[in-house]
């Protein structure tokens, strides 16, 4: 079974401060290329259309043993959560001027394709290189450790 794809990135430019579960509507080639790992974080983002929310620019290559009915690689899709989270999120994301972002796609115990979304808040340049000095400080303590 693959392991689970992070979004590094998301932890660098953001304050994490709650985190979910949902659901993705993906079709069959796209569960296919989710389990051999060809997912890009890259520019993605999650929104609220009509109630619904959708997460954008997230990249799963086209599967290689494909027919003509193989998905397209970047394109919205539906994340599943319950109507009370998708409300709070809604809600948090209006007021607080909060961003939902993707954190990690992941197979659970079902064998259904979940990700982790997180309602985070953007880091200033000076957190940023707090960031960097931790994990290099990290970095230098396991390497003495070894």
């Amino acid at each position: 079974m693959a392991k689970e794809m992070n979004n590094r990135q998301a932890y660098f430019h953001y304050h994490i401060d709650n985190k979910y579960v949902a659901g993705i509507v993906l079709m069959g080639t796209e569960v296919k290329s989710v389990r051999e790992g060809k997912v890009s974080f890259n520019d993605s983002f999650c929104l609220f259309d009509k109630g619904e929310l959708w997460i954008r620019g997230l990249y799963i290559a086209e599967y290689k043993l494909g027919t003509a009915n193989n998905h397209i690689a970047v394109h919205d899709r539906k994340l599943l959560l319950s109507k009370r989270e998708l409300h709070r999120l809604e809600a948090a994301t209006k007021e607080k001027g909060l961003t939902i972002v993707p954190l990690k796609i992941f197979f659970n115990e079902k064998n259904l394709v979940k990700t982790e979304i997180g309602l985070a808040r953007g880091k200033k340049i000076h957190d940023k290189r707090e960031s960097i000095k931790e994990r290099d400080t990290e970095r230098e303590i396991r390497r003495y450790l070894k």
